[in-house]
C-alpha cells in the first residue's frame, strides 16, 4: 500500500515537471513565431517604402534577394517571392481599414498566455489554447503607428501568406487568423478550410439547430457547420451508411478537421443497452470545449423527421447511463446527404434536445462568400467574464 502511495506521489511530481517543460516550450515557440513575424513586418515595411517612393523597382528586390543569399547563405527564406510576401504582409495588415476591422470586432481585452508565470497545478496535457491566452491588460491592436497588430501573433507567417493570397476581405482574413489559432491549423489544413468555405459555414444564419441546442449551448452556431465536405472518401453517388461510417472512421483525422479539432473520437457503433434491448449509435465523440458527448447518426438518404426521434432517444440514453456528472448534456448530430430546409426548420422548432441537422457533400463545391457576420465568432476570443 505504501509503495502505491509513493508511486502516485512520484507520478504527480513528474507530471508537474513535465508541465513546466511544456509551458516553457510553448512560450519559446510563441516567442520564435513573434520574432519571425516582426522580421517579416520590418523587412516588408522597409521594402514597401522603397517601392512606393519608386526608389526601388522589382529588379532591385531581386538584387536584394541575391545579395542576402551571397553574403549570408545561412540566412534562408528571403527569396524574391518571400520578400514580396513580406511586403504584402506589411501593406495589408498596416492599412487603416484592417486595423479598423480589428478594432471593430476585437476592441476589448484579449485573453493570452501570462508572461513569466507558471501554473503547475494545471491538468495535463496543458496548453490546449496556449496561443490564445494573454494577460487581461493586453490589447489586440497596438495603437502606435507602424507597430505590428497584436492579432497577427495568433498564427504563423506561413498561414498569413495563405490567408493574404486566398482571402480578399479584412473580415474574412481576421476570421481565418482566429480560426487557425483556435484549431491549431497548419498550412494544408488551413488551405482546405478556406477551400470549403468554413467562413461561410460557421457564420451563416443557422436554422438547422434545435431550440434545445441553442439554449444549452448559445455559442453552438459559431462552433458547428451547416455542411461538411467528405470528398476525401471518394464516395460513389449511391453508397450505404456502412460504407460512409467505415470511410469516416478510416479517415478520422480529415473528418475531425471538418468537424473541428475539439472533437475526440470515442467509438463507432457505440452500444447502448436499454432494458432488454441493445441500440448502436453510429459514431460517438467527446467535445473538449463544450465538455459534452456528441452522437453522430449517419443517413444515406434525405433527412426525415422520424430520424430526429431516434437521435433524441440515443441522447436520453447517453445522458442517463454514459454522461458523467461533471459533463454537459449530450449533443446529437444527424449527418445526411441532403435536407429540405423547411422540413428541418419545422422539426427543429419543437425539439428541446440539443440536436442539429448537418448535410454532407461528396464533392468540394465552391460557394458564394458571405457578408461580414463576425460578432458571434469573435466573442469566443474575448474575455466576457
Amino acid at each position: 500500500m505504501g509503495n502505491n502511495k509513493i508511486t502516485i506521489s512520484l507520478e504527480q511530481q513528474f507530471g508537474e515537471v513535465l508541465n513546466i517543460i511544456l509551458q516553457h516550450k510553448s512560450r519559446a515557440t510563441a516567442a520564435v513565431n513573434e520574432e519571425v513575424l516582426l522580421t517579416a513586418w520590418h523587412v516588408g515595411g522597409y521594402v514597401s517604402a522603397k517601392l512606393k517612393s519608386e526608389e526601388w523597382g522589382s529588379k532591385v528586390v531581386t538584387l536584394l534577394s541575391e545579395y542576402i543569399r551571397t553574403h549570408r547563405p545561412d540566412v534562408k527564406g528571403y527569396g524574391r517571392s518571400s520578400i514580396y510576401n513580406m511586403v504584402k504582409f506589411y501593406d495589408e495588415y498596416s492599412s487603416e481599414t484592417f486595423l479598423a476591422t480589428v478594432e471593430k470586432y476585437l476592441n476589448t481585452e484579449f485573453v493570452q498566455p501570462r508572461i513569466g508565470q507558471i501554473e503547475i497545478s494545471q491538468i495535463l496535457p496543458p496548453l490546449e489554447n496556449s496561443m490564445i491566452v494573454q494577460p487581461k491588460t493586453a490589447q489586440i491592436v497596438q495603437p502606435e503607428t507602424g507597430q505590428m497588430p497584436k492579432v497577427l501573433e495568433l498564427t504563423t507567417m506561413t498561414n498569413h501568406t495563405v490567408i493574404l493570397s486566398q482571402c480578399k476581405s479584412n473580415e474574412e482574413r481576421m476570421f481565418y487568423i482566429l480560426y487557425a489559432n483556435k484549431e491549431h491549423l497548419v498550412k494544408q489544413e488551413l488551405q482546405r478550410c478556406i477551400a470549403n468555405q468554413t467562413y461561410t459555414e460557421l457564420l451563416s444564419n443557422k436554422k438547422n439547430m434545435s431550440k434545445g441546442l441553442l439554449e444549452a449551448y448559445p455559442n453552438a452556431p459559431v462552433m458547428f457547420k451547416d455542411t461538411l465536405f467528405v470528398d476525401f472518401l471518394n464516395l460513389p453517388k449511391k453508397h450505404s451508411e456502412t460504407k460512409l461510417r467505415d470511410g469516416l472512421v478510416e479517415h478520422m483525422k480529415q473528418f475531425i478537421l471538418e468537424l473541428g479539432k475539439d472533437f475526440i473520437f470515442m467509438d463507432q457503433e457505440y452500444r447502448l443497452n436499454i432494458g432488454a434491448s441493445t441500440f448502436k449509435a453510429d459514431l460517438l465523440f467527446f467535445h473538449r470545449g463544450l465538455q459534452a458527448l456528441v452522437a453522430v447518426e449517419l443517413k444515406k438518404t434525405k433527412f426525415h423527421p422520424r430520424d430526429l426521434g431516434q437521435l433524441e432517444f440515443y441522447l436520453e440514453a447517453l445522458d442517463r447511463d454514459v454522461k458523467r456528472s461533471n459533463e454537459n448534456p449530450s449533443i446529437g448530430i444527424i449527418l445526411c446527404p441532403t435536407a429540405d430546409h423547411v422540413v428541418v426548420e419545422y422539426a427543429m422548432s419543437r425539439s428541446m434536445s440539443p440536436t442539429m441537422i448537418t448535410e454532407y457533400k461528396r464533392i468540394l463545391i465552391p460557394q458564394e462568400r458571405m457578408q461580414q457576420q463576425l460578432n458571434e465568432f469573435c466573442n469566443l476570443f474575448l474575455n466576457k467574464d
